[in-house]
């Protein structure tokens, strides 16, 4: 059999929809932002593809005047809805399914009182907020300054981003 320019060309095209539609998937199903190396293992495609196709995707999104965004972070990469779309994603949505009810608690506390002092949290939580106190930081969504044997939390410019709030309208911050 004999392969034509035109024939290898939509085999490439073809397996680009493909590798698309595989990172589209990836994005859709995840709901967080993924790093670059865990979409690589989820993905089996090399970074410099992926890094590719993922500014396809975005543009797709653009293009399709669509509520869904590609939103690239730090190197990690989400599926997202659009800011202006976002009062219906907080009526709808009752809890973050990136997050346990525990490390939603933490969180709030967190968020409320700010800024508090990470032994206060977990008096009030339990030695399991050190876990939840670690990925809030790991995420970016807290700031840790450290005062003493301890550490001062607060809401980082990262969390209201993340939740799609603008920090001067939070009901929180005075």
């Amino acid at each position: 059999m004999v392969i034509s320019s035109k024939t290898a060309s939509e085999i490439d095209e073809s397996k680009e929809t493909e590798n698309l539609k595989l990172l589209e998937a990836i994005l859709f199903v995840s709901g967080r932002f993924l790093p670059m190396s865990e979409i690589i293992s989820l993905s089996d495609l090399n970074p410099i593809l992926i890094e590719n196709l993922m500014g396809k995707l975005r543009d797709k999104y653009e293009k399709e005047n669509s509520a869904l965004e590609i939103v690239e972070k730090n190197g990690s990469w989400k599926m997202d809805v659009k800011k202006e779309y976002s009062y219906i994603i907080n009526k709808l949505a009752t809890g973050s399914a990136e997050f346990s009810k525990a490390e939603q608690e933490t969180l709030a506390i967190i968020a409320f009182k700010q800024p508090i002092k990470q032994s206060v949290i977990i008096k009030i939580r339990g030695n399991k907020a050190y876990d939840h106190i670690k990925k809030f930081s790991e995420l970016n969504l807290i700031k840790k300054k450290k005062i003493g044997h301890t550490y001062e939390l607060s809401l980082s410019d990262e969390f209201y981003d993340y939740f799609n709030v603008n920090d001067s309208q939070d009901p929180l911050k005075e």
